[in-house]
């Protein structure tokens, strides 16, 4: 069921009063202190490790470019050049906490994961900050317990608040984190509102090197995790249906020169990549399917938060629009389902549990986002990297298949369309659903980050309806005004039963 006008209302009003709160602290330093955190540990969340660093970097230098110039100015030509360096350096050293829970968060278990920030942030704080020109050599002091309990505390929320985020803020699911932080952190506060700062300067040592352990300890334990967990995770019922692309023949796990890989009977090898079997072709990556993976690299890692902040400043009910579409489908507990261009995965977390989960997408950077969407919901999937006009499966293999947004911009939507129906059983009921002229041209075209893909196109979006054959039986085209009207349409239709001999 949908939420009623009044939640979502209440939630429309709330999103707008925190946009301003975050927006607010990009002025005013008391509340950046706070949002700024927040912003960075959601940021590095979102991106790969080196390129999380790179951009938090540009963002630390963009923000503190004017310090920066005033600094050299006051520091003379001859220091200027030094204090340019340590700047950047403490730039560098400050966005290291964040690379560090970036790094073992997504091996820890859920909850300890957002002891990596604060612990690694008064890491860094407790040796005191780089010098300004004409200071001593770095690293001179460390920095008083009140000072470092204010940063873990800091550290600690933003964390925790990115966690809550990714767990949708459901009850159940983060009452014990919240009460952890709620009490640690009132007993931190309560303990250094009892002490003055000059009696609690000796405890600045030892909750540093309490860090400086945990930080240890977590790395540690991070890496022996994800050593444990290396290795290709593939249920073995979708493994019997794998074929290649380009020959149709079996492909099977082997191990060449320390790798695994998918091997066929005719000498095709394809690598394993980041838990994944990579089975795209240089083909694969080219006109439009190559022009809009460009796109999806780019914005994979904040995809789904982004439509989360639309839905809420625009008081929409995502759920009820999710469903609006699968709810078409036929799916019940022990099907075997196939998305292609899965994306995120946003719409496995909506399907019956107990069901085999598959997925195919082209861009590496969505199905890095699904692996971890499914891991956070806790349901089991195999992900490939693939093309939907190409799919690495055998015949009459999937219960369900389904598409949902990227069709209209495929290379070839009938070969798309076709290996649907190919990898479908017979009696299957299949979905196609995606945006539609209007939206393309009241959204896309005006965004500022998809703007340039979207305009100037050759042709307008069309519901491929055209491009399903005629043996298809209870074809049929609808106009889905849950998103607004005529912005979504979904196509379904059945393929046929085999006849009786």
């Amino acid at each position: 069921m949908g939420k009623s006008a009044g939640v979502l209302r209440i939630r429309q009003v709330g999103a707008w009063i925190l946009l301003g709160v975050f927006v607010t602290g990009f002025f005013f330093r008391p509340i950046g202190a706070w949002t700024g955190p927040v912003l960075s540990a959601w940021f590095v969340g979102t991106q790969r490790l080196r390129r999380g660093f790179l951009w938090m970097l540009a963002f630390a230098l963009a923000f503190g470019l004017p310090h920066l110039v005033v600094g050299m100015m006051h520091a003379g030509a001859a220091g200027a050049l030094g204090y340019a360096g340590w700047m950047l350096a403490s730039m560098a050293i400050g966005i290291l906490p964040f690379t560090f829970y970036r790094k073992v968060s997504a091996q820890l278990p859920a909850f300890v994961a957002t002891l990596a920030l604060p612990m690694a942030g008064v890491v860094v704080s407790g040796f005191g900050d780089l010098p300004a020109a004409g200071g001593n050599t770095p690293f001179a002091h460390v920095a008083s317990f009140h000072a470092l309990a204010s940063k873990f505390l800091v550290y600690w929320f933003a964390a925790v608040l990115v966690w809550a985020w990714n767990q949708e803020f459901r009850a159940a699911r983060i009452a014990g984190g919240v009460s952890v932080f709620a009490v640690a952190d009132g007993a931190l506060l309560g303990f250094g509102f009892v002490l003055s700062s000059q009696a609690s300067e000796p405890l600045a040592a030892p909750l540093l090197w309490l860090c400086l352990g945990g930080v240890a300890v977590l790395g540690i334990w991070a890496l022996v995790l994800e050593r444990t967990r290396r290795g290709w995770k593939c249920a073995p019922e979708t493994l019997r249906i794998l074929q290649s692309p380009a020959s149709g023949a079996v492909l099977a796990l082997a191990e060449e020169n320390g790798h695994e890989v998918l091997a066929s009977t005719q000498g095709e090898r394809f690598p394993i990549r980041d838990g994944m079997g990579d089975l795209r072709s240089a083909e694969d990556m080219t006109g439009l399917n190559e022009k809009y993976n460009r796109l999806y690299e780019t914005i994979g890692g904040f995809y789904d938060d982004s439509q989360r902040v639309v839905c809420a400043l625009q008081g929409f009910d995502r759920d009820a629009y999710v469903m609006s579409y699968l709810g078409r489908l036929e799916v019940k507990e022990g099907d075997s389902v196939l998305e292609t261009s899965v994306g995120t995965g946003l719409n496995f977390k909506y399907l019956p549990r107990g069901t085999r989960l598959c997925g195919v997408d082209l861009s590496p950077e969505m199905l890095v986002n699904c692996r971890a969407n499914l891991q956070r919901w806790q349901r089991p999937g195999d992900l490939f990297l693939g093309n939907a006009e190409c799919l690495p499966f055998a015949d009459e293999s999937f219960d369900v298949v389904f598409h949902v947004g990227g069709i209209n911009f495929f290379n070839d939507r009938g070969k798309a369309i076709q290996e649907m129906i190919r990898v479908a059983k017979p009696g299957s009921k299949i979905l196609i659903a995606d945006e539609t002229e209007e939206h393309v041209k009241a959204a896309y075209e005006r965004a500022p980050g998809t703007g340039s893909y979207y305009k100037n196109r050759t042709e307008p979006v069309k519901p491929p309806a055209d491009l399903v054959p005629e043996e298809m039986q209870e074809t049929h085209l609808e106009i889905l005004n849950v998103v607004g009207k005529n912005r979504f349409y979904a196509l379904t239709f059945r393929k046929p039963h085999k006849a009786q001999a």
